[in-house]
């Protein structure tokens, strides 16, 4: 356990450490070619020290319902469990299933630990799987996201799902086993049920232009007729009680959140950009890139429900992605190393952003 650390600074030693790799990377890409061993040497190194560091940080840190939120609620659940209480099945069953075993195997602490990893390694597998000696671009551009964080200490069970979702993704070429983990995914948490649609349905049609075009419809749809949409999400359950709840509990009440709107059109843009404009052509992107944009229109349509974030996170977890993979697949600048620096300190400067509003007093 890491407890030298007092946990009101937890968030702020994570953020400042980030900005400061940040930085470096930043330097090394007007410094050195993006193929430079010394670069090769710089990014491999730091990345499996970021790798090892964050997953023991966050999976080490202190039980606190207070700092963490949802951590005290899993912990509790883990010690019921360990006392011998009955299975919980109003909720996803094969999480509650696997909280149960580990009960068995290991303290509440270590479950922690091996939750850190579940939600983070397959950030890292997937960054190798597709980026080869690249992979610290798209694994430092996971960490950093403004949703990272989040998910890593408080909604913890939705994280490791789309980290799951991540894994699948992966196997992108082995069909079996990505269906597999697409469905444990589904497995951990319901909601990922959406993703998953939408990933299956670009598996019949990937036109970016079409789903664009839902995106943008999206808004007005929303803007005049939001409460509308929440109630029939509502109506049709949409996989379970909870996300009824969350639906309904909003009443239209809530605003539009145009910043996290602002956010979401971060990889819109970008994937716009590189379709369209440098004619990208790459059969896996292209799914991804329409799987956001209908998972992320979905989140637009019941923006003012109560927990939004909880479904804008269903499409926020592929933004990273779906902004680093052409620049780390296909040569389209002239100093692309010095782009791709670029374009790791804009998207770290949300999140620095959103930081500074709500951490520092």
């Amino acid at each position: 356990m890491i407890n030298f650390i007092p946990l009101d600074l937890y968030y702020v030693y994570f953020i400042n450490v980030s900005l400061a790799i940040v930085l470096f990377t930043l330097i090394h890409s007007w410094t050195l070619e993006l193929d430079d061993p010394k670069n090769l040497i710089y990014t491999k190194s730091v990345g499996y020290i970021f790798l090892i560091l964050i997953i023991l940080y966050i999976g080490l840190r202190p039980i606190s319902g207070r700092y963490f939120a949802d951590m005290r609620t899993y912990a509790n659940t883990f010690l019921y469990y360990a006392k011998g209480g009955e299975l919980k099945t109003e909720k996803d069953l094969f999480f509650e299933i696997f909280i149960k075993l580990c009960t068995s195997i290991m303290t509440v602490q270590n479950f922690f630990l091996v939750c850190a990893i579940l939600y983070i390694y397959p950030m890292y597998r997937v960054s190798k799987t597709f980026f080869k000696e690249y992979w610290f671009y798209s694994f430092l551009l996971f960490v950093v996201s403004f949703s990272f964080w989040p998910y890593a200490v408080n909604g913890i069970r939705n994280g490791i799902a789309t980290s799951i979702f991540l894994l699948a993704i992966s196997f992108y070429k082995q069909k079996p086993i990505m269906i597999t983990f697409l469905v444990l995914s589904a497995l951990f948490h319901k909601t990922l049920l959406l993703p998953i649609f939408a990933f299956a349905i670009t598996l019949l049609y990937s036109n970016p232009k079409t789903y664009l075009i839902l995106w943008v419809l999206a808004i007005p749809l929303s803007l005049g007729l939001g409460s509308f949409w929440e109630a029939i999400f509502t109506s049709l359950g949409f996989a379970d009680d909870r996300i009824g709840g969350y639906l309904s509990n909003g009443g239209g009440g809530s605003k539009f959140r145009f910043d996290f709107l602002f956010y979401s059109s971060f990889p819109l843009i970008s994937g716009c950009y590189y379709v369209f404009k440098k004619e990208f052509q790459d059969k896996l992107y292209n799914q991804l890139f329409c799987t956001y944009l209908i998972s992320n229109a979905f989140w637009i349509l019941v923006i003012r429900a109560a927990f939004s974030n909880r479904f804008a996170y269903l499409s926020w977890f592929l933004m990273s992605l779906i902004i680093i993979y052409p620049l780390l697949k296909e040569k389209h600048h002239i100093n692309q190393h010095i782009v791709i620096g670029q374009v790791v300190l804009a998207y770290f400067g949300f999140t620095y952003l959103m930081y500074s509003f709500y951490y520092i007093e």
